[in-house]
């Protein structure tokens, strides 16, 4: 079986991370995936590119504490999430979130679920390159609407 996490600079494949997740699994009926890619813009500026740095081992740990709670949640089989670190450029892939169950809605539940923890609780941080100069990037208020949906409040909002 794959690793639940990883945090990695490589890009990554998603129908190489689909089988491994699936693995031969038979009673898998539907896999779902997310895969966000970084933008050429944002807040009205161009953006030239992003930097991503985590927190060695923390990351990680609240990533698979994020897994743990859709396990508790959905019905769901198995779930991968990786999220890249390091330079990137628009068009660039940055994360996927993949959630394999018996049935769609599980899944597509799960991966929603785990896409809004992971915008607003895993430590990442995220610097733009604009014209202006370099700035970081703070959580959305539609992130953490997004995240209360599930009933889940930012300890830091």
């Amino acid at each position: 079986m794959a690793a639940r996490v990883s945090i990695q600079a490589q890009d990554f494949n998603l129908a190489d991370e689909v089988v491994a997740l699936r693995s031969g699994d038979k009673r898998v009926g539907a896999v779902c995936s997310f895969i966000g890619t970084v933008r050429d813009r944002n807040d009205g500026d161009s953006v030239s590119s992003m930097e991503l740095e985590h927190y060695p081992g923390m990351t990680e740990q609240a990533i698979e504490a994020m897994i743990d709670q859709a396990h508790e949640r959905f019905d769901i089989f198995g779930a991968r999430v990786i999220h890249r670190i390091g330079l990137l450029a628009p068009l660039d892939q940055i994360v996927l979130v993949a959630v394999t169950s018996a049935h769609r809605g599980e899944s597509f539940r799960a991966c929603e679920f785990l896409m809004d923890y992971l915008k607003t609780q895993a430590p990442f941080w995220k610097k733009e390159q604009t014209p202006a100069g370099a700035r970081w990037v703070d959580a959305r208020v539609a992130d953490d609407a997004a995240l209360a949906k599930w009933g889940i409040a930012r300890p830091n909002a």
